[in-house]
């Protein structure tokens, strides 16, 4: 019997999408033994007991069934309260606020619910590692502006005015930044308003460490001028409330967005989980104190890692949010990807190339820390040997 040709299943966008590069390194550290991890973009903080047991209780109340596509309204309600209190923006929680599975599933269908085949949108790198990946698997086309390391990787607004074509549809952003830590004040993200304002363009502003944002206060780019009808709010619960795995984040949005995307929503989630969304309820009613421990926590290990990693020859500005340090690899004369292998394999610590985050990261490496002080400095114990052998 002949053999057939096996047919190829796959689309074309999938074929030509790259892995996560972040995977790699995690994937050859979980081999090696005594390894200090660098590399996980989440908080070493196990959530709060009150918001476990608000879980549990809503269990145990036997509230199993769905909720709301849009989620919870007694959720949404607090989350359309903590916006406003904490950022001066005002959303209807009925019609404007979405629980979605984790912020990432909240970026996925915002992209989907806006471009047309073809559409161009402006990423800001360095940045997330799905940002360009999920613009392609909505049908658009990303277009990377890249931030420079002298600018401490701050959005300049003529980089970004420079970006914009007659295609462009819209800009994805994050502020506090993954991975550089960059935190932008209000003149400066108001600048970036103006642009974007001017050429009458959709903003999905990832605001998922505003939390965490350590030398002023957060500043929403929704809340300036006329953005809000023209913002993608995202943000969540996994960073500042410790709960990375529960897989919770919100959306809000102008009215006629957020239906669209609540009708992706509909047929692809049906609804966040349910004792999930009962623990975020707890959260935000009251678990500020969890979050004002942990800021200050993040602060101090902020400086001491800074500190050190420019003691041992990495040059290293002070990130103004998020739990990132985005040090520069340049001296020792390695690529990004170099530099992370060679101390994985010489020394046991895991940190992130940063050229996985865009070609502007190239020549840094991103450490997190978001892991105890103890760990921390063993850390950059080895690291200073492993500059030193070089």
């Amino acid at each position: 019997m002949d053999l057939k040709t096996k047919k190829d299943y796959l689309s074309d966008t999938v074929k030509k999408m790259k892995p996560s590069g972040i995977r790699r390194f995690f994937d050859l550290a979980s081999q090696m033994d005594n390894v200090i991890s660098l590399g996980v973009g989440e908080p070493d903080f196990v959530t709060p007991w009150h918001v476990i047991e608000a879980s549990f209780h809503s269990l145990e109340k036997g509230y199993t069934a769905y909720t709301a596509n849009a989620g919870l309204l007694a959720l949404r309600e607090e989350i359309s309260g903590y916006l406003e209190n904490n950022f001066n923006v005002k959303y209807d929680p009925e019609e404007e606020v979405i629980v979605t599975v984790g912020a990432s599933q909240a970026i996925d269908i915002a992209l989907r619910a806006i471009i047309n085949p073809g559409d161009e949108v402006i990423v800001v790198e360095p940045c997330f590692v799905s940002y360009a990946p999920s613009v392609e698997l909505a049908g658009g086309v990303p277009v990377s502006v890249h931030t420079k390391s002298e600018d401490h990787f701050k959005l300049k607004p003529e980089q970004l005015e420079r970006a914009i074509t007659s295609k462009t549809k819209a800009v994805i952003f994050c502020n506090p930044n993954n991975p550089t830590g960059t935190a932008l004040t209000e003149q400066e993200l108001a600048a970036v308003a103006e642009i974007i304002e001017k050429h009458d363009l959709i903003l999905l502003s990832d605001e998922i460490y505003a939390e965490l944002t350590f030398d002023h206060k957060p500043v929403s780019l929704t809340s300036l001028s006329s953005m809000q009808e023209r913002t993608i709010l995202i943000s969540g619960f996994s960073k500042a409330f410790a709960m990375t795995g529960w897989r919770l984040g919100y959306v809000a949005g102008p009215k006629d967005i957020i239906k669209g995307m609540l009708k992706i929503h509909q047929y692809t989630i049906m609804c966040a989980p349910t004792m999930a969304q009962y623990g975020a309820l707890e959260a935000l009613q009251n678990g500020r104190e969890n979050v004002r421990h942990m800021v200050q926590s993040y602060r101090q290990r902020r400086h001491f890692i800074v500190d050190s990693l420019n003691e041992i020859g990495l040059d290293c500005y002070l990130p103004g949010g998020a739990f990132y340090a985005f040090p520069s690899i340049k001296s020792t004369g390695l690529t990004s990807e170099e530099f992370a292998e060679k101390l994985l394999l010489a020394e046991g610590v895991a940190v992130v190339p940063g050229n996985v985050f865009g070609e502007s990261g190239e020549g840094h490496v991103r450490c997190s820390y978001a892991t105890s002080i103890e760990q921390l400095q063993e850390a950059v114990t080895r690291m200073d040997r492993f500059m030193k052998s070089l």
